[in-house]
């Protein structure tokens, strides 16, 4: 099985909102994420989202962007993002989510070779215009992760990796441990996928490489080039499922 990672898709959900606003680059960004989608990912591979999927603000909006990522080939693990409003009860969203995607939120899933977990995250502190709104909300972000590392730990028992996904980049190009690194380290991720960042001097913001055993990469749709980058390759292994840990919260 291989892995593969695309976050920021930033699919329409019918709010008309295209997304060449912020640069020619991201011209038919759609079109051309399922092209290259459908050219290297197999049916027996698994693509992690870590956020920002659709624009709609209701979940009955965004049923018609899911639809059509469920379409594509491969297993798809999708983590909320800052702007998927149309996020909401984790109950409803699984009982009516089309076949072949899976949702982290307060928990993990075992998708065979290896275990996923995660959380949005949110600005660190480390950000000059952070505010004690903004801590309350980090802090929050820090007990959510370490729920999802939790579960993820029980699920892996010790011999399957740990992938973790944030929305927000946890960790600067600085290097300076943050609440979101300690906590990783502590339940011994061994990669950890991030988007939100767009844009070449932005993509130089959060940190890229391995840290204390975490290897940090970045993949935004647009610093992928709006294609799932592969991270991992993995022999094929049987596949589980959740690992819940008050997935309502």
């Amino acid at each position: 099985m291989k892995l593969f990672a695309i976050a920021d898709l930033h699919l329409d959900g019918g709010a008309g909102k295209p997304m060449d606003v912020f640069g020619q680059n991201w011209a038919g960004h759609s079109d051309r994420i399922f092209g290259s989608w459908r050219e290297t990912v197999g049916e027996g591979d698994a693509v992690l989202i870590p956020g920002d999927i659709s624009w709609a603000m209701r979940f009955s909006e965004a049923l018609p962007d899911l639809k059509a990522i469920s379409e594509l080939p491969g297993e798809k693990v999708l983590l909320r993002g800052n702007h998927d409003y149309w996020w909401s009860s984790l109950s409803r969203m699984r009982a009516a989510l089309p076949a072949g995607m899976k949702l982290i939120q307060n928990d993990a899933c075992d998708i065979g070779p290896c275990v996923v977990c995660g959380s949005r995250g949110w600005v660190l502190p480390s950000d000059p215009e952070f505010t004690a709104d903004d801590r309350r909300i980090y802090e929050r972000e820090l007990i959510r992760l370490k729920l999802s590392l939790s579960a993820a730990e029980r699920l892996a028992g010790g011999e399957k990796p740990i992938v973790c996904m944030l929305h927000f980049p946890p960790l600067m190009r600085d290097g300076n441990p943050t609440g979101f690194t300690q906590l990783m380290e502590e339940h011994g991720v061994r990669r950890c996928l991030y988007g939100h960042l767009h844009g070449s001097p932005a993509w130089e913001v959060g940190f890229r490489g391995e840290r204390n055993g975490v290897t940090y990469t970045l993949c935004s749709a647009d610093a992928v080039r709006f294609a799932p980058l592969q991270i991992e390759s993995f022999p094929d292994t049987e596949r589980g499922d959740y690992a819940p840990d008050d997935p309502e919260e």
